[in-house]
């Protein structure tokens, strides 16, 4: 196994108006654990749409992942039952390249700790006469009694699952992950 020295944290702390203050108190808890977090490419806010600008931030962002020793991933559901896609995005391409990933994932009451349970809550769902839960629209929702569906948490080489108040920025789960990367890198 090779050291773990750099780490990539991806969630939706990158969102949120205190994006600066949740990022140094993650970054000091990775530090107080002997680890390097490498500082995301960020994409300058303004008027959008620059194309060249968004790959350069692609590529950027890209070259980053690849320098990674490992990840800790968010998975808290953010703008809906789901994680943020970019984190997913993210999840998808660490496990690519082979880097051990740990996640958390908070919610705010323990009847939301189930995929399909945040799928109804936020959405609607209905089990059919197969058993097979169901949105509104008729399409199957994963439900295997996980936090979240099969290809995120299969992955995970452990997925926390933190009840708390605060499910934006409780770091709990970051710490949970941190414990369980340093085990594993022993």
């Amino acid at each position: 196994m090779r050291p773990v020295r750099s780490l990539w944290l991806a969630g939706p702390e990158a969102w949120l108006p205190d994006t600066e203050i949740q990022a140094a108190r993650q970054r000091a808890l990775c530090l107080d654990a002997g680890l390097e977090v490498i500082d995301p490419a960020r994409l300058p806010a303004g008027e959008g749409g620059d194309e060249l600008e968004a790959r350069h931030f692609y590529a950027a962002r890209m070259a980053q992942l690849r320098q990674a020793d490992a990840a800790i991933v968010n998975l808290t559901p953010f703008r809906g039952p789901s994680a943020d896609t970019a984190t997913v995005f993210e999840a998808g391409v660490l496990a690519g390249l082979g880097k051990p990933i740990f996640a958390y994932l908070n919610v705010a009451d323990e009847t939301q700790a189930e995929y399909v349970a945040r799928v109804d809550a936020q959405l609607g769902a209905t089990l059919d006469e197969n058993r097979v839960w169901r949105d509104g629209e008729g399409c199957a929702i994963e439900d295997h009694g996980l936090p979240e569906t099969v290809m995120l948490w299969g992955e995970a080489r452990r997925l926390f699952v933190i009840v708390t108040q605060d499910p934006l920025r409780d770091l709990t789960g970051l710490e949970l992950c941190l414990e369980a990367l340093a085990l594993y890198a022993e």
